[in-house]
């Protein structure tokens, strides 16, 4: 299902999954900044460009998930 974008990103965090790649993302309303974290691993302490192919799949692809989904995150 396509993530809503534009000014939906700013009216709150959002979380996603993306199964097909086994990644989720967290974009923080505040500052716009993006997180990435794959399934099994630690949240990456990289910064994730707006314009990451991964990101943009997974906006395109992937599914909106709580706070909580993504906290717990998946196995890999």
């Amino acid at each position: 299902m396509v993530i809503k974008t534009g000014e939906y990103l700013n009216t709150k965090d959002v979380y996603i999954d993306y199964p097909f790649e086994e990644v989720m993302f967290r974009r923080m309303k505040k500052n716009g900044v993006i997180y990435r974290k794959f399934y099994g691993e630690e949240e990456s302490f990289e910064l994730i460009p707006h314009d990451n192919k991964l990101y943009s799949d997974a906006l395109l692809s992937g599914n909106e998930i709580t706070k909580e989904e993504y906290e717990a995150g998946k196995k890999g």
